[in-house]
């Protein structure tokens, strides 16, 4: 029992040797990583966070971009708004105005058209009443004629009649 506390004892107790060989074999492998894999692992990493800096600036400039352009666009959607307003609001007008002038021209054909009915009306009726008054005056004097015929078949009362027109003539 005694030798395995002993070989116990070496097993747990440092020994010289073995501490500076693991000490000039660590600071070689230090020396070593500091040397030729911590410089381009640091470079490795710096570059990696200056990507990722540079990624975030631009994610936040697109980000800044899209807002702008969203308002943007927000702005000519109500420019767009108000210009299709105003384009409806000049057709309805257009549109009134349109039907208000048809409605007029309407309204004064059909005024000319009465006037020219009217006037066509006069014409026929002062036409008529014209060849009434043609056709009564042919009357009259066939009349006139027919009852002075058999009223002066008698040649004594010819001559009394004449002379009482001369005798009327000469008076006025």
């Amino acid at each position: 029992m005694h030798t395995h506390m002993i070989v116990l004892a070496s097993i747990m107790g440092p020994e010289l040797g073995l501490f500076f060989w693991t000490a000039l074999i660590f600071l070689i492998f230090f020396f070593l990583l500091r040397r030729f894999a911590w410089k381009p692992i640091l470079s490795a990493l710096n570059a990696r966070e200056a990507s990722i800096e540079a990624s975030l600036s631009e994610a936040k400039a697109a980000k800044e971009e899209m807002a702008k352009l969203k308002a943007d666009n927000e702005a000519l959607l109500k420019e767009a708004r108000v210009e299709r307003d105003k384009i409806i609001q000049d057709a309805n007008a257009m549109a009134d105005r349109i039907v208000k002038e048809a409605r007029d021209a309407a309204a004064e054909a059909g005024a000319k058209e009465r006037d020219k009915a009217k006037q066509q009306i006069e014409a026929e009726k002062l036409s008529a009443l014209a060849e009434i008054k043609d056709t009564a005056a042919s009357l009259a004097v066939e009349v006139a004629e027919k009852i002075l015929r058999a009223q002066f078949e008698d040649p004594k009362a010819q001559e009394a009649f004449a002379r009482k027109v001369i005798a009327d003539l000469n008076q006025n």
